[in-house]
């Protein structure tokens, strides 16, 4: 057993896709499956059933994967461990981050490091936060620059970097236009486009409204805070969005009573992984 087989392995488990799972380490597809079959060679028994179009861990790999996830994450901080020695900055960073965050405050930081340290390769893959929460928890990630978890995981440390204040906003030919300092009980009574279900920011608005007893009328609900924004702005339905998606005019912000939310914006590592020089230059140029 070697590392790159247990390693070809954990990729199919995460992303139940050998094709994917082959892009994802830069290889082919038939290069992917002859490590997983080596594996499974080694170790006498099938770690997924290939059944059509899907790819599922058997119960072999349901116990083996938390295991190599364990050996692959003790072995990459070895690695930075010795490398780290030399304080050169240098190697892969795998680094996740939201596509709002990535968009409109990541990109004077992605900059400014790639100026300073051009020998990093930089692996940014645009998630959700809750997705990239998860692969730092997982080790597949170093770090993640996302909206923090309001309940994170005991694994994670949190460093926040940026407040991010919530508007409630409505387009310009919405009937809420007209009220003067709108209640949220008033508001709940129209429609609202919403970020999805298990998203910190929705996650958010659901515990200010918990004491209230509200039920928010919810016609539409995705991921995109840009989609968001539209569907709000061409009238379908109030929303709850960035401050900084609220300058160009497209929006009418609610100034609603007694209520003031925020979200917190930073940086997001695995308490007990060692990182990289690369990484910690990182996280230094992000909180500064």
């Amino acid at each position: 057993m070697d590392f790159n087989t247990l390693n070809a392995f954990v990729a199919v488990a995460n992303a139940a896709s050998f094709s994917q799972a082959a892009e994802q380490l830069h290889l082919t597809q038939p290069a992917v499956s002859k490590r997983v079959a080596t594996l499974e060679h080694e170790l006498g028994t099938r770690l997924f059933d290939r059944i059509g179009r899907s790819t599922r861990l058997t119960e072999a790999g349901h116990q083996l994967l938390p295991r190599a996830r364990q050996m692959l994450q003790e072995v990459a901080d070895i690695r930075r461990s010795i490398s780290n020695l030399s304080g050169e900055v240098g190697g892969l960073l795998c680094m996740g981050t939201s596509h709002h965050i990535g968009l409109r405050r990541l990109p004077p930081m992605l900059q400014e490091y790639s100026q300073r340290f051009p020998q990093v390769k930089l692996d940014i893959r645009f998630m959700d936060s809750e997705s990239a929460c998860s692969a730092v928890e997982q080790g597949d990630l170093e770090l993640a620059v996302v909206t923090l978890p309001p309940n994170p995981s005991g694994h994670l440390a949190l460093q926040e970097i940026w407040r991010d204040p919530l508007c409630f906003v409505v387009g310009r030919g919405h009937p809420l236009v007209k009220v003067v300092s709108p209640s949220l009980e008033q508001i709940a009574e129209y429609p609202a486009v919403l970020a999805a279900r298990g998203t910190y920011t929705r996650e958010i608005l659901e515990q200010a409204v918990q004491p209230m007893n509200l039920a928010i009328q919810i016609s539409m609900a995705t991921n995109y805070l840009e989609t968001l924004k539209m569907l709000a702005s061409i009238g379908l339905g109030w929303s709850l969005l960035p401050e900084t998606m609220t300058k160009d005019g497209d929006l009418v912000v609610l100034d609603i009573r007694r209520i003031r939310l925020n979200r917190s914006l930073g940086i997001v590592t695995h308490r007990r992984r060692t990182l990289s020089n690369a990484a910690q230059e990182m996280i230094e140029i992000c909180g500064r």
